[in-house]
């Protein structure tokens, strides 16, 4: 009697082992590259909040979201500290890369970080290029737009950057997820008032911000959670094969 339980807990524990490898095996992973707006945040900055921390939310057990997105990084600078070569050497047939860039590349100021126009366009390319030659697919985002209003009238702060990314992806034949219009869109809907609660504003008295925080760039949590819920909608307008794979 007991060995008969015995096996049967051991057959139980091979299927159960069986069936998850056969699910890492069916995963797709859907990386994340980009900047502080889409980064994984540390506890002690809470509660900013970056959309790529909510993305996984939006997707089946099949869907593996991970996100390199670090802050203050550009095209430029998330190459020149090697932080694309890990993602690009274990990239599998049928992965996703999302690029999302352009908040740095603006700050041509800093050499280490900002880029012309045409260097951010042959960047871009570059990602383009190595993401299909593992035939993994990309998928180009334009930058979410910083709340910055005048007047009551939600002003763009990205120049010329967006243009070049949608130049890219239609050049390339690139899927392209418009964020910088989806959240241009939201923020005027919300108004410059309503609109702060996307943002990592908080009250002085906070464990990580005693003096409290006015910060336009970067998200809070219900923030963060709104402009994923954009990039999943993006998803379905595209009509990408991994629509199927959203709840």
């Amino acid at each position: 009697m007991m060995r008969t339980k015995l096996y049967t807990l051991l057959a139980v524990s091979i299927l159960l082992g069986l069936s998850a490898f056969r699910l890492v095996q069916k995963q797709t992973t859907v990386y994340i590259i980009g900047d502080s707006t889409a980064a994984n945040k540390s506890v002690n900055a809470y509660p900013e909040t970056g959309w790529g921390m909510e993305f996984q939310s939006f997707f089946k057990e099949q869907i593996k979201v991970d996100n390199r997105a670090l802050n203050g990084r550009s095209t430029k600078s998330f190459r020149a500290e090697k932080r694309w070569q890990p993602v690009f050497e274990n990239l599998k047939p049928g992965d996703y890369v999302f690029i999302e860039f352009g908040h740095n590349d603006e700050k041509v100021d800093k050499p280490t970080v900002g880029v012309s126009l045409n260097d951010f366009k042959i960047n871009l390319v570059n990602y383009v290029n190595e993401t299909r030659s593992k035939k993994a697919l990309p998928v180009l985002l334009t930058p979410i737009a910083r709340r910055s209003f005048k007047n009551g009238v939600l002003i763009d702060t990205h120049g010329d950057y967006p243009r070049i990314t949608r130049q890219v992806a239609d050049s390339l034949k690139v899927p392209l997820i418009d964020m910088l219009l989806k959240t241009e869109s939201l923020l005027t809907r919300l108004g410059e008032q309503e609109s702060i609660k996307l943002f990592n504003h908080v009250d002085s008295g906070n464990v990580n911000y005693p003096k409290g925080k006015k910060d336009d760039t970067h998200l809070s949590p219900y923030g963060a959670k709104e402009i994923a819920g954009l990039a999943a909608k993006g998803i379905k307008e595209l009509k990408l094969s991994l629509a199927k794979q959203l709840k």
